[in-house]
C-alpha cells in the first residue's frame, strides 16, 4: 500500500464490530465478488484477543488468496501471531512498538483524524499510510467529528504517502473523495448494511470510483 503500487483510488473494507466469524466470511467473500478490494481491516470491538486472533485466522486464509491485505485494528502482537499483513494504529507514536512486533515489511496504518500535525508526525514516524475521517457522518462511529475535506486535498497535493478516506462513505458520496486524489476509501456500514447487500454495494462504489478516476 504505498504510492509506487497504487495506480487509483482503490477500496478498504472494515469489518463490522461485531459478526459471528463462521458466518462473517461468507459474507466477506461475497462482497469481495463485487469487485476491486485493496484491503480488509479486521475491527472488532466486542471481544478479548482470543475472540479476536480466531476470527482473524478464519478471514485471512480467504483475503490473502485473493491477494488483499489484511490488517488488525489496534493489536500488533496478535497481527504478528496471526499473521496479517499489518496494523491500523491510533496514534503516530505507536508505530514504533508496532514495527518491533512486525518487522519493516508489514504494513502500519495510522488514523490522523482531521490533525494535518498527526498526519504529518505519522509519516515522520515511518507509516505507510494515514487515514483521515471522518469525511462525513458515520453510522458505525457517531460520535466521531466530522473533518474539513481539505485536509485531504492538502496530503494528496503535497505528500506521497498514501491517505486512506474514512467515515460515512458510500457510492453517492466517493467520487468527491476519489477526484481529491485519495489512494483509498474505507468503508463499513455502508457495505455491510446495504439493502442489496454487500456484493452490490462494493460494486456500486467501484464503479462510481472507476467513473471519477477516468475523469481526472
Amino acid at each position: 500500500m504505498n504510492n509506487d503500487q497504487v495506480a487509483a483510488c482503490r477500496l478498504y473494507l472494515i469489518t463490522p464490530p461485531t459478526f459471528e466469524p463462521e458466518a462473517f466470511a461468507k459474507t466477506l467473500d461475497d462482497a469481495i465478488e463485487g469487485g476491486n478490494v485493496a484491503c480488509v481491516q479486521l475491527r472488532m470491538t466486542e471481544t478479548d484477543g482470543d475472540g479476536l486472533a480466531a476470527a482473524a485466522r478464519i478471514l485471512i486464509p480467504l483475503c490473502q488468496a485473493r491477494d488483499i491485505a489484511f490488517l488488525i485494528d489496534g493489536r500488533a502482537d496478535i497481527a504478528r501471531d496471526v499473521g496479517a499483513d499489518g496494523v491500523h494504529l491510533a496514534r503516530p507514536g505507536d508505530v514504533e512498538n508496532a514495527r518491533r512486533f512486525l518487522g519493516a515489511e508489514a504494513i502500519v496504518g495510522v488514523s490522523a483524524g482531521g490533525s494535518r500535525h498527526n498526519a504529518m508526525l505519522a509519516a515522520e514516524a515511518g507509516a505507510d499510510y494515514v487515514s483521515f475521517g471522518a469525511c462525513h457522518p458515520s453510522a458505525t462511529l457517531p460520535n466521531a467529528h466530522v473533518i474539513e475535506p481539505d485536509i485531504l486535498a492538502w496530503w494528496n497535493e503535497t505528500m506521497l504517502l498514501p491517505s486512506v478516506a474514512v467515515g460515512g462513505i458510500d457510492a453517492a458520496n466517493a467520487a468527491a473523495l476519489v477526484v481529491m486524489g485519495t489512494d483509498f476509501l474505507a468503508v463499513c456500514h455502508s457495505v455491510w448494511s446495504a439493502p442489496d447487500g454487500p456484493r452490490a454495494a462494493v460494486a456500486a462504489l467501484n464503479k462510481s470510483m472507476d467513473s471519477s478516476q477516468q475523469g481526472k
